[in-house]
């Protein structure tokens, strides 16, 4: 009966379904090979000559170093582009093998592929619920690996969200507080990234808008149960749109719905306008668009 109503990041799924999120482009991949190689210098200044050999070990070592990062940039340009392109399966196989790595970078990627492979149309009930797990998991461990990660965070909240629908009401309840701790990690992390915003901003419209009776039953398994209002959410909305103006469907059509739980129907009917114009280039996209008519007609 409550199950939707405390799934506060279900949204997303279908956006990054759609690969809608858009990925960290690597715009320009540094070559570090110039700044490693600085240490011929000291070699070239004196050093003794018992240091030769030791000098050379050195050379191999950052020599494997320029590599290593190379290889790291070469992936992660490879995993955005396979995303770009909703290459969902060969992305996984790709990330895959380096799931035992210490980079949070291939790591909370894996993660939301592997959620991505868990929505794939027609995937096996138990085999989806393994992906889930298996995702956070990888998360979980980017965070381990590094806490100051922006996209770590955020994809630790929506899996987290994720696998609640496993765990119970009372799970998923108590998730939110850490849901929303993430996401508001992720946005001090990166202030611009219009997705976390939006997604924060949908947790706060979720909890302002649930009913009454619901928060009753909410405040018997916690005394204190996640609490939020239109207002917050509208915040979180309006920022998103102001770091990506229109960069998600979704997010126009969240801004008319919270301008009308507030009483705004002018504000509310703009939003809705342009959520309905809104090009519609995904499923989501025209789902939103059928909601946005349907709550226009209404409206009158």
């Amino acid at each position: 009966m409550y199950e939707q109503d405390f799934t506060i990041c279900s949204t997303w799924g279908k956006r990054v379904q759609n690969q809608r999120d858009k990925p960290v482009l690597l715009d320009n991949i540094r070559r570090t090979s110039m700044a490693l190689t600085n240490g011929r210098a000291a070699f070239l200044l004196g050093l003794p000559t018992l240091s030769c050999l030791g000098y050379e070990a050195y050379r191999r070592v950052q020599s494997s170093a320029v590599v290593y990062a190379l290889e790291k940039e070469e992936v992660l340009e490879q995993a955005d582009y396979l995303y770009s392109c909703a290459e969902t399966e060969k992305l996984y196989q790709l990330l895959l093998q380096y799931k035992d790595s210490d980079e949070a970078e291939f790591l909370w990627r894996l993660a939301r592929v592997s959620r991505d492979m868990a929505l794939l149309p027609d995937m096996e009930e138990k085999r989806k619920k393994e992906l889930m797990f298996e995702g956070f998991e990888y998360v979980k461990n980017a965070l381990e690996k590094d806490e100051k990660c922006s996209a770590a965070h955020k994809w630790y909240a929506i899996c987290l969200s994720d696998i609640g629908d496993y765990s119970g009401v009372k799970v998923k309840i108590g998730n939110a507080y850490i849901i929303r701790d993430h996401l508001e990690q992720a946005i001090e992390l990166n202030p611009k990234d219009a997705t976390s915003l939006h997604i924060l901003g949908y947790w706060c419209f979720a909890f302002a808008e649930l009913p009454w009776y619901q928060r009753k039953v909410a405040a018997v398994i916690f005394s204190s149960p996640p609490v939020s209002t239109y207002e917050e959410a509208l915040q979180f909305f309006l920022k998103a749109e102001e770091v990506d103006p229109n960069f998600y469907s979704k997010n126009l059509l969240m801004l008319g719905k919270t301008y009308l739980g507030m009483k705004d129907k002018e504000k509310g009917l703009l939003f809705l306008t342009r959520a309905k114009e809104y090009p519609a280039h995904t499923l989501e996209d025209k789902e939103v668009h059928k909601e946005a008519v349907e709550l226009l007609k209404k409206l009158g």
